[in-house]
């Protein structure tokens, strides 16, 4: 039967791309080599492995159940290959891999890979947007943007900002409840998210911490951005990310009162991992960009009018 552990690299890459494919034409495009080539491949692997693979049908080759099974494993192990190779010729020089937050994304960066592009032409930003905490070890993200304090295991940070908070709300809303707000007595937005404290800035604004809050509860963050702009009550929020609402009315904030908070945000990196050209490009402009944006999008474009 021969030893089932050495399948050559080639051989395995056949055996993959027709599974995938369904056919030997498109996989001997890819490898370079003939269909009966891949035939040949096919054949001898089976016969090393003890095991058919294939299903030799009129309609071409269909992955047995032993393949089909195995496939995503499979497919996954030559994804990494890739982009290991990738790694090693810098092939991926030209993009910047970020995994980051809905609301951060769509608050605040979304409005700015325009500026970025401009700023740093030849490098592409690909974002992952996800409230799932990412492996920073893995080869297709280079960095992180996380609210917090800071201090995880096995990561690197940079504090980027997002420290100041305070209460926002519509004009509309402010238009039913005009100050002064009585907190208890108004619909309070609870995102379960959060990471702000009400009691923290109730007494910075010299309110008392126990106020008992109710209003609309929503377990997305980016969600109870949207009520508060649609006038459901006062949400609690970063000034950093609120500027541009605030900036083109879609916000208020009615205290005009931030509090500095214990936690903010952070461009995050593999513990000991090399700051790449790219990578220091990105954390440059963000060290400029996030002072730049206090005020708002639209009030940056006013200004430079």
């Amino acid at each position: 039967m021969g030893n089932r552990f050495s399948i050559p690299l080639n051989a395995l890459r056949a055996i993959e791309l027709v599974a995938r494919h369904g056919a030997l034409a498109p996989a001997a495009e890819e490898l370079g080599v003939t269909t009966g080539a891949v035939s040949q491949h096919l054949r001898r692997a089976e016969e090393r492995l003890g095991v058919e693979l294939f299903a030799r049908t009129a309609q071409g080759l269909r992955p047995l159940p032993v393949l089909t099974d195995m496939l995503p494993q499979l497919s996954a192990g030559f994804l990494a290959l890739e982009e290991a190779l990738a790694g090693l010729t810098g092939a991926q020089d030209g993009v910047l891999n970020v995994t980051v937050g809905s609301v951060f994304a769509s608050r605040w960066l979304i409005w700015r890979v325009a500026k970025f592009n401009a700023a740093r032409p030849g490098l592409e930003l690909r974002l992952d947007v996800s409230g799932a905490i990412r492996d920073l070890n893995r080869n297709d993200i280079d960095c992180a943007i996380r609210f917090g304090d800071g201090d995880w295991p096995g990561v690197d940070t940079f504090p980027i900002g997002g420290t100041d908070y305070q209460p926002v709300c519509s004009p509309e809303f402010l238009a039913r409840y005009p100050m002064p707000l009585d907190l208890g007595a108004v619909p309070v937005i609870a995102d379960q998210t959060t990471m702000l404290d009400w009691a923290l800035w109730l007494k910075a604004a010299g309110l008392d911490p126990q106020t008992k809050l109710s209003g609309p509860v929503y377990s997305d963050a980016s969600l109870a951005f949207d009520a508060a702009i649609s006038g459901q009550g006062l949400l609690l929020a970063a000034d950093m990310m609120s500027a541009d609402a605030v900036s083109d009315g879609r916000l208020a904030r009615p205290f005009a009162q931030p509090v500095t908070g214990k936690r903010g945000y952070f461009l995050a990196t593999a513990k000991g991992r090399r700051l790449s050209r790219k990578l220091q490009s990105f954390r440059d402009w963000l060290e400029q960009e996030v002072p730049d944006s206090v005020d708002g999008y639209l009030s940056q474009i006013r200004h430079r009018a």
